[in-house]
């Protein structure tokens, strides 16, 4: 059984900074892409960045330049620095990622998520 566990959400204020990690853990063969998303109330989950296992990263446009997403292949863990953090960064943020485990084809996986709020 897989498991993606996110952690370092909070209440912050705008222009301030806060840091994401999620941790795959489980029977992993291997993690290939991962990816954060958010969604606010009201709202659609929306891509805010993803990340290949060789690095390649891309952002979604309201993001790029404020949002870096990184991670560590030998902790099957994701991250994301968030500074110049806006109000309308206000959101729940999900984890989610491309995992072969094992005995299971490779499938994607979601965490439980973390709250984000920004306040002005």
């Amino acid at each position: 059984q897989v498991q993606l566990v996110e952690s370092g959400g909070g209440l912050v204020r705008a222009g301030g900074s806060l840091t994401l990690s999620c941790a795959a853990s489980g029977s992993i063969v291997r993690v290939s892409d991962m990816r954060w998303y958010h969604q606010a109330p009201g709202k659609q989950r929306e891509l805010v960045a993803s990340i290949t296992r060789g690095g390649t990263t891309n952002y979604a446009d309201s993001v790029k330049g404020r949002f870096t997403i990184s991670r560590d292949n030998a902790k099957n863990t994701v991250y994301l620095q968030m500074d110049s953090l806006k109000p309308e960064d206000t959101a729940v943020y999900y984890c989610n990622a491309d995992i072969w485990a094992a005995a299971t084809m490779t499938r994607d996986y979601w965490g439980q998520g973390t709250q984000v709020t920004v306040s002005s």
